[in-house]
């Protein structure tokens, strides 16, 4: 699901929340060595994801934040913000060439390129929190 996250509404914060949980606590961030990616390249894109970042002709980022549930990778378009949101059951990543991975939610994807270790080592942790949060809910 893709959600303009630009505005600071409650309605919004309740779908984060029902979707992918809280943000976690510092002491937990801290425990985790951070819960944000560095700026990721999108190589590729579902349609939807598509449109919106054509609409300015800049070179095409995103961010991923950990949540206790999921994922949300964030991106920008025009002056808005944008977020992938993805819940860890319908998460599904991809290693493709070297440094390419590919997030996967249900009809809509996000494609990167990893461009040093921090990165690899992020998505390693995504992975780990993903099948901890499956094997607790008795989803694998």
């Amino acid at each position: 699901m893709i959600k303009n996250l630009s505005y600071n509404s409650n309605k919004i914060k309740a779908l984060l929340f029902e979707m992918v949980g809280r943000s976690f606590s510092l002491i937990k961030r801290f425990k985790l060595k951070g819960t944000g990616s560095n700026k990721l390249v999108i190589t590729d894109a579902s349609e939807e994801v598509v449109e919106l970042l054509k609409l300015d002709n800049n070179i095409n980022y995103c961010n991923i934040e950990i949540r206790e549930r999921g994922i949300i990778i964030r991106f920008r378009s025009l002056l808005e913000t944008y977020g992938l949101i993805i819940p860890y059951h319908k998460l599904v990543i991809y290693k493709g060439e070297s440094k390419m991975y590919s997030f996967y939610n249900d009809n809509n994807f996000i494609k990167i390129i990893a461009e040093n270790r921090t990165t690899h080592l992020f998505i390693k942790k995504i992975t780990k929190l993903k099948y901890e949060y499956n094997n607790k809910m008795g989803l694998n």
